[in-house]
């Protein structure tokens, strides 16, 4: 059975028994052009067609095969030269090679550029079968690329036009420790990992950061307080430990150190770090020039936010806090993202967030300080 035709106001679109779409339409030569390829969705297809009717409308259609055009790029063709061209940090380029190969390349890679529509991008993303923060980085990467090809003038708009598509929700809330709580846990963690919890909490510091922490980063200023210069940071890449840049330009930052912890990082300093500038100031046990690993540390932290009263928070938890805590103690946007090395105010906005909330907290008991009988 022959495919059937769909007549429109103008145009024909016909699916193939590929279950492809051809788009067809009779020119002002009387002549009936196809489509240059055909299409996944019929959307794409349509698309086409109102191209060519605008192009008639503004007088300014020649047939299709007398275009002196150059031949777009697939998306595969495009994305492969983007990546090699794109100074990226390796743990970035090892995610978007695993989003690409996954997610993108699969459905929409043998697309030209101009074949990817705002259709093909809804329905890519409708049938994207992952967990929600991999299906926004996917998207938000898909959306980054196409931003490229317009720049370059491959494709005259960007598709991907999916509102919220490029964020994910946590499914889980981020954990603020009380100060008390912070205390009680680097006294119940062991003594060499005192001074980790104390920095990582008060000083905002990601994980990574704070494990690649050597002498000549932590500074001792004239007062006697510390500044912490934070410039690298280490991070697991294909199963390996490598060390590189902070998650952002904004991490390459100095932190200053409250007073109150002062006492313990010196404490630190004396009596679990080797005396040479290169020395890391949290090594593994058994290798000081072998950084921490994760499976030791979790372990402990599990043990000690226990202690604390404060079960199934996880270390991150601690960096959540400090840039909490700073927001409370009256920080900027701007000084919280210095502080917490976020290039974006969108972060630094939810701590401010969560802070107007433990404020109302710190309010009451406020009222029950003047008002000890209530």
């Amino acid at each position: 059975m022959a495919p059937k035709r769909q007549r429109r106001a103008f145009g024909a679109l016909r699916k193939l028994p590929s279950r492809r779409w051809q788009a067809s339409y009779t020119g002002p030569d009387g002549v009936r052009h196809n489509a240059p390829h055909t299409f996944t969705a019929k959307g794409d297809a349509e698309a086409w067609l109102n191209a060519e009717r605008r192009l008639i409308e503004t007088e300014s259609w020649t047939a299709p095969h007398s275009r002196n055009t150059v031949r777009v790029p697939t998306f595969a063709e495009y994305a492969a030269s983007w990546m090699q061209h794109r100074d990226l940090r390796p743990r970035t380029r090892v995610l978007y090679e695993g989003l690409l190969d996954r997610h993108l390349l699969p459905s929409l890679g043998d697309l030209p550029l101009t074949a990817i529509s705002p259709a093909r991008v809804r329905h890519w993303h409708n049938r994207v079968n992952t967990g929600p923060t991999a299906k926004a980085h996917a998207y938000s990467l898909l959306r980054t690329i196409l931003r490229s090809a317009m720049d370059d003038e491959l494709i005259e708009r960007v598709p991907t036009r999916i509102r919220g598509a490029g964020t994910a929700k946590s499914a889980r809330k981020a954990h603020v420790l009380t100060p008390e709580q912070v205390d009680a846990a680097a006294q119940a963690i062991q003594p060499r990992f005192r001074a980790l919890v104390l920095v990582t909490a008060w000083c905002g510091l990601r994980q990574g950061e704070a494990l690649e922490l050597r002498r000549k980063d932590v500074e001792r200023l004239p007062g006697g307080t510390y500044v912490i210069h934070v410039r690298r940071a280490v991070g697991r890449v294909r199963g390996d430990l490598r060390v590189g840049l902070p998650k952002t330009d904004a991490g390459l930052r100095d932190v200053a150190v409250p007073p109150h912890v002062t006492d313990t990082l010196t404490h630190h300093l004396a009596e679990h770090t080797g005396p040479d500038a290169e020395a890391l100031l949290w090594p593994a046990a058994r290798d000081p020039e072998a950084h921490l690993s994760q499976s030791t540390l979790a372990p402990q932290w599990a043990r000690a936010a226990e202690a604390a009263g404060a079960p199934g928070t996880r270390w991150h938890d601690l960096r959540h806090t400090g840039a909490t805590l700073a927001a409370i103690a009256g920080a900027t946007v701007p000084e919280l993202m210095t502080r917490i090395g976020h290039s974006t105010p969108a972060a630094a906005l939810r701590y401010q967030h969560a802070a107007q909330g433990r404020d109302a907290e710190i309010a009451e008991a406020l009222s029950r300080l003047a008002n000890p009988s209530k």
